[in-house]
């Protein structure tokens, strides 16, 4: 009987093997998959015959599995594995006494032959070499950043007490850094929870997908602000995370949102205003059903002298106008005078959608002082009475900074929507889509532009929040800079006054092939100081066997795919680095002292397809909003369906690393350190804490103390790590997905807090909360 089964497997792998070996080899793959497929045929003949050769045979076959997989992927056991892990578990099957001791031979070989020895030494050859590769990481780059000072009292931005944290990203340069100092590399291990507290806002059945916690507080004198994805405006005690009040703006639900989320509020305190007087110090909060609310910082009340009531519609002004399709998600910034705000346009829904206008209003009445349309972006004075604003014009969904020495505000520019589809677009759209753009903080005339990707049909908007930091160059000059990283991996690094490349930019050659109707830029941009990821090959495929592996190969095949920046098709195109982003809405941070950055570039491939109108089924009852599977784009010739490049077992196709983090010298755009983050430990039916290096969305924070602070992987763990070295030094377990930037704080006693709110991602399928989780040391 066990023999029987042993024969069935052989036979059934060898068919499975077989018949999509002939397909990628008819493709142009890997004929591995086709010789695999005999072999496992042959053996399972074999032992019907009750024939030793099929030993030898199968012996032979580990080895040769064994040299094409060292041929193709070198010593990393994470591609290792997956090829080579089935065939010897069954190498291991075979030389157990329930298969060998029925076998024979016709040539007189033996009792020797129907031992071990055919199998043992190939599977020892293979275990010998699976040990070497668990301690060899080709794809690890170890390194140090630069220690050295070079800015005694470096430029933060704003004027921010050191132990408080006023905007999303710190201060309005965006540099996720604290001068705090009590938290370092020496005692970061010893951190505890000091306090928990859960906001009570919870993901509902009836939530969209994407419904998200990705909130980064903000602290001022003695109380965090910070919002919720239903967007209630919450403030507790610093001390003890204690709830002072909360404010429910009652945004209800609306199945056609993309984003049921809120990464922050604003403060703002009115130095005009009476100390202890009702809205003297305010808190904004931008909400999903595109209002904006000024609320008072003490009690939460709202501010009725701001705008209507207290409340700005930001849909006034939009010739087209549905519900749900447009929104702030990201919290507005403050200069001049001036609150500033974008809105984030639903991808791909349809081609009468909200414009994109960017619009500074009056910060104590509401009343609109300028609007930046990148479709009509000379006209910057307010609109008149029954006028609107260009129809679809790129947005800005992220968070902006300011420099208000310079005047400018820095604005991470999306795509014209549909993103797939070029046909049409304006001559101000090819000029301002997925762009860094630089406003006059008065009149919100343009002065410089900086466009990261020419013609994009692939959502690659510029997702993040710039970050402001002075560099000094090799000659001792300082130059007033800017990072601004980007989906495609690069980090551009500007002269903020101007738009100039610091770091050298150049254009490479890009694949054509685009519909008849569209066309493709023949080259693109390219920074010198990049993540991009090498273009994918067959082997890169991956799979936790050799089976969905194969199954990968062929599916790679299938798709359109000439490397980054292949144009979308009706047969499907492989999009690498992915609509996910080698780095997204979570940004880098800086350390303005040393003039180095840390970041987390993620590689995770994704597919779309161009479906022609007459394809488009209806609208499904119930059918809610998602970035994901197909997008409609009503009024446009084409829908598109995408997600990411998933394996049969809904695992990434492209083999690991997925997500990383790195360490970057500014002054010279070296990457100094590039490692593996995360851990399968939630990604699997068991809790497997395998470092491969997994997924994540979020952002990094830095102190003066030397520490980085990251949660973002989908592992549901917060992590901090040597910035020197990015060596993890601690990990605390999260009750939810840590999907949010963390930011840190000090009290007056000088006590340093460390902040992280647990909430989980839809769109990642981290575990949802309502967690706000503060650390500190042991008294």
């Amino acid at each position: 009987m066990f023999l029987t089964i042993t024969i069935g497997i052989f036979a059934l792998l060898g068919l499975v093997l077989g018949v999509g070996g002939v397909q990628l080899a008819v493709l142009g793959g890997s004929l591995y998959y086709l010789i695999a497929g005999i072999v496992f045929l042959v053996t399972a003949i074999l032992l019907f015959l009750r024939r030793v050769e099929a030993l030898w045979l199968y012996g032979a076959f580990i080895l040769g599995s064994l040299a094409w997989a060292l041929w193709e992927v070198g010593l990393d056991w994470w591609q290792l594995g997956p090829r080579g892990g089935l065939v010897v578990v069954l190498g291991l099957w075979l030389m157990l006494p329930g298969v060998r001791r029925r076998l024979g031979s016709s040539h007189g070989m033996g009792r020797v032959a129907s031992g071990i020895m055919p199998l043992a030494l190939p599977v020892l050859v293979a275990v010998v070499v699976a040990g070497v590769s668990l301690f060899t990481d080709p794809y690890d780059r170890s390194g140090s950043l630069p220690t050295d000072q070079v800015a005694a009292a470096p430029a933060l931005g704003g004027d921010v007490p050191d132990g408080d944290w006023h905007q999303y990203g710190r201060t309005p340069y965006g540099q996720r850094y604290s001068p705090l100092t009590q938290i370092n590399t020496d005692n970061v291990k010893d951190l505890k929870v000091a306090w928990t507290y859960q906001t009570g806002d919870v993901k509902l059945p009836e939530d969209v997908n994407e419904t998200t916690y990705q909130v980064t507080p903000l602290k001022v004198d003695d109380t965090l602000y910070l919002c919720t994805p239903h967007n209630w405006a919450i403030a507790v005690d610093a001390a003890t995370g204690k709830e002072k009040w909360k404010f429910d703006a009652n945004v209800g639900l609306n199945p056609d949102r993309q984003h049921q989320t809120c990464r922050g509020v604003t403060y703002y305190k009115d130095l005009a205003a009476t100390a202890g007087t009702a809205c003297a110090t305010r808190v904004y909060l931008p909400t999903s059903d595109a209002r904006l609310i000024a609320l008072d910082a003490a009690t939460g009340n709202v501010c009725e002298n701001f705008a209507n009531g207290g409340t700005l519609q930001l849909g006034q002004g939009m010739r087209y106008n549905p519900a749900g399709y447009y929104y702030s998600t990201s919290p507005p910034v403050i200069a001049a005078g001036k609150i500033i705000i974008g809105g984030a346009v639903n991808d791909n829904y349809s081609t009468q959608s909200q414009s994109g206008v960017i619009r500074a209003f009056d910060v104590n009445t509401g009343e609109l002082v300028w609007n930046w349309d990148s479709g009509n972006p000379t006209q910057t004075a307010p609109i008149g009475e029954g006028e609107t604003y260009t129809t679809n014009s790129p947005n800005s969904w992220s968070v902006f900074s300011v420099d208000e020495e310079l005047g400018l505000v820095y604005i991470p520019l999306g795509n014209q929507v549909p993103d797939q589809l070029g046909m049409g677009r304006s001559e101000s759209v090819e000029k301002y889509s997925s762009s860094i753009v630089a406003l006059d903080v008065n009149t919100g005339q343009d002065r410089w532009v900086r466009q990261t990707v020419h013609h994009d049909l692939w959502d690659m908007d510029v997702p993040a929040q710039p970050v402001l930091i002075d560099i000094t160059n090799k000659d001792g000059a300082v130059v007033p800079a800017l990072v601004g990283p980007t989906k495609q991996g690069d980090l551009y690094v500007l002269d903020r006054r101007s738009g100039e490349p610091i770091i050298p930019v150049r254009e490479i050659p890009a694949p054509g092939g685009a519909i008849p109707e569209d066309f493709t830029s023949p080259t693109q941009p390219i920074s010198d100081l990049t993540f991009r990821p090498p273009t994918l090959t067959e082997s890169n495929m991956w799979g936790l066997s050799i089976i969905d592996q194969m199954m990968c190969r062929i599916a790679f095949h299938k798709l359109n795919y000439e490397g980054q920046y292949t144009p979308p098709s009706l047969n499907g195109t492989l999009v690498y680095p992915g609509n996910f982003g080698t780095f997204n809405w979570g940004s880098v941070a800086v350390d303005p002292e040393r003039q180095v950055m840390f970041g987390m570039p993620t590689y995770l491939a994704f597919t779309s397809k161009l479906v022609p109108r007459a394809n488009i089924p209806p609208k499904g009852e119930g059918e809610k909003g998602s970035e994901q599977g197909l997008n409609r784009n009503e009024g446009a010739p084409y829908g598109v369906i995408m997600g990411p490049f998933l394996s049969p077992l809904g695992i990434p196709c492209q083999a690991p690393p997925w997500g990383t983090v790195a360490g970057v010298d500014l002054r010279t755009g070296e990457i100094a350190y590039q490692h593996r983050n995360g851990t399968v430990y939630d990604m699997t039916p068991l809790p497997l804490p395998f470092k491969v290096g997994v997924p994540g969305i979020g952002g990094p924070m830095i102190t003066k103390g030397g520490v980085v602070f990251l949660g973002a992987a989908v592992d549901d763990y917060l992590r901090a790590y040597d910035l020197t070295t990015g060596e993890q030094l601690w990990e605390a377990r999260l009750p939810a997905g840590g999907q949010a930037t963390p930011m840190t704080y000090a009290l007056d006693n000088g006590k340093q807090y460390l902040v992280m709110v647990a909430g989980g991602h839809g769109s990642v399928g981290t575990k949802p909360g309502d967690y706000v989780i503060a650390y500190t040391l042991p008294d």
